[in-house]
């Protein structure tokens, strides 16, 4: 499931973040521009059992890739 929380501030995109892995995703990408939504996405995702890999590119857009950890590809 893709998630585009560009231009917003914390805490939408935890929130929106959240919503996603409560409707059962287990592999997510995030996209954002905040490095604060960046560090708290991350960390709820880790609080949750997802491995968390970021990649951020030189416009200062990030991407989150993560899946939940246990789960079947």
């Amino acid at each position: 499931m893709d998630i585009d929380v560009r231009g917003l501030s914390c805490p939408i995109p935890v929130v929106r973040t959240k919503a996603a892995v409560e409707k059962g995703a287990t592999s997510l990408v995030i996209t954002g521009d905040t490095q604060v939504s960046k560090e708290n996405v991350s960390r709820y995702l880790r609080s949750v059992g997802y491995k968390v890999v970021e990649e951020v590119s030189k416009d200062g857009t990030w991407t989150i890739k993560s899946e939940k950890q246990g789960a079947a590809s």
